[in-house]
């Protein structure tokens, strides 16, 4: 492929296997939330909970894979998920889905970034914004002007970090106290942890898992890799990057134990300062680091660069006639852009980065049917099949006042579904009206 065009920055300039398949989904999906709302979801539900938030992105993966197969056979010669709704939706139902995408695109770019914020005012004594701007600029230069060629070049690179940080400071950690003085720490000082009837753990796994699943299926850089794995590895490719992204949100569970089994604790802030005061050797703190920042850039580059091409392709391109030069342009100049806008946000807002995945996990969940309508129907999709998601989203949001977060997301799930099925009953009927 001629690296001047455009479908080069979108794609790169391979087909991917499984080994490599894996390695970029991993690069995708390690995120600030796998390192932040992993540990913060076990102090608030305990060791069920930790276990629900791996569960949570591991079958996200798998399920999306068996759908990803079906995504490539009706759709093999379309990049990305923009391509896909232009052919089975109508105008109306394409605006409004291209609008969703976006929303959901910046909550994922913000979520990284605040969790970037939050571990480099603990890694490092400088002014917030001032990490940030060097940090968003490494971003750009990867996502923004690199595209996925950039991006596959330093996966390999990324999940080497990964793995040797919750591979390595683990089983120091647990050479140098051992894992009975830790059990009993924690039996003693948060005994809560180790309780595993907990019935609203149980909630909180089964709304994480359809809030992963809801995640996964509308991601725009997921969708990319789907376009550009090996159409015969794709199942195997996502079911195996899901049961080794599991390991990952277990391994920092267990690294969090280390830190409280010693006391107690304010929030986990403190608890990652203390985490880095524990270590000790220069060589774990460093990989620790290394490992974080490792993680979000990649998962920033990856939102960054989706993000782009879906504005550039599936907006732009709808107005515009635009040859190459003027697609990379406007690509560098949309990219920088949205790293500025995150800059700003960033530095004004600083909620808490679980609330925000609940908060937007009605949305996530209100999405899943009608997408798997749109995947798995045959032919033009009527326009109630994706604004069937904003009912879902409303009564969702709505119902917050009666009932807790975790049920509403629920509402929003079934009612979209239930709107869904209508539509899909009606059109079966009436095509067979149609023959007799």
């Amino acid at each position: 492929m001629n690296k001047q065009d455009y479908e080069f920055y979108i794609s790169g300039a391979i087909k991917l296997g499984v080994s490599f398949g894996i390695v970029s989904l991993l690069a995708r999906w390690v995120t600030g939330n796998t390192i932040l709302s992993s540990p913060e979801t076990l102090l608030k539900y305990g060791i069920t909970g930790g276990i629900g938030y791996s569960l949570m992105g591991a079958l996200g993966l798998i399920l999306f894979g068996m759908v990803a197969k079906k995504i490539r056979q009706s759709f093999p010669h379309h990049l990305t998920i923009g391509d896909v709704l232009r052919q089975k939706l109508n105008p109306s139902g394409y605006w409004y889905m291209i609008c969703i995408l976006l929303i959901t695109s910046f909550d994922s770019i913000f979520v990284q970034a605040m969790g970037a914020a939050i571990l480099l005012h603990i890694a490092f004594p400088i002014p917030i914004y001032l990490g940030m701007l060097l940090f968003l600029f490494v971003c750009f230069l990867i996502g923004g002007m690199g595209g996925m060629q950039r991006i596959h070049q330093l996966a390999s690179v990324n999940v080497t970090f990964i793995f040797a940080a919750v591979i390595i400071i683990p089983v120091y950690f647990y050479i140098q106290n051992g894992v009975h003085p830790v059990y009993e720490g924690i039996k003693l000082y948060h005994p809560y942890l180790l309780y595993f009837q907990n019935t609203d753990a149980m909630v909180f796994i089964m709304t994480a898992i359809l809030i992963g699943f809801g995640q996964v299926i509308i991601d725009r850089s997921t969708w990319q890799r789907v376009f550009i794995l090996k159409p015969e590895k794709i199942q195997l490719t996502f079911t195996l990057a899901g049961l080794i992204w599991a390991t990952i949100p277990l391994a920092l569970s267990s690294l969090l134990m280390i830190i409280i089994f010693s006391g107690s604790y304010d929030n986990l802030t403190s608890l990652l300062f203390e985490l880095i005061n524990r270590i000790q050797t220069t060589p774990l703190v460093f990989l620790f680091i290394l490992f974080c920042f490792s993680a979000i850039s990649a998962a920033i580059s990856s939102e960054l660069q989706a993000t782009t091409v879906l504005i550039i392709r599936n907006i732009f391109q709808n107005f515009l006639s635009l040859t190459n030069r003027d697609k990379w342009k406007l690509t560098y100049l949309t990219s920088g852009m949205i790293c500025v806008l995150l800059l700003v946000v960033v530095s004004i807002l600083s909620p808490s980065l679980l609330e925000l995945l609940f908060f937007f996990g009605n949305m996530y969940a209100s999405l899943i049917i009608p997408m798997l309508y749109i995947i798995f129907s045959k032919g033009p999709v009527p326009s109630i099949i994706p604004f069937s998601t904003i009912i879902g989203m409303i009564c969702g949001y709505t119902s917050i006042n009666v009932v807790e977060n975790l049920t509403a997301i629920w509402i929003s799930f079934i009612l979209s579904g239930i709107l869904c099925s209508i539509v899909w009953i009606y059109t079966v009927l009436k095509n067979r009206f149609n023959k007799l």
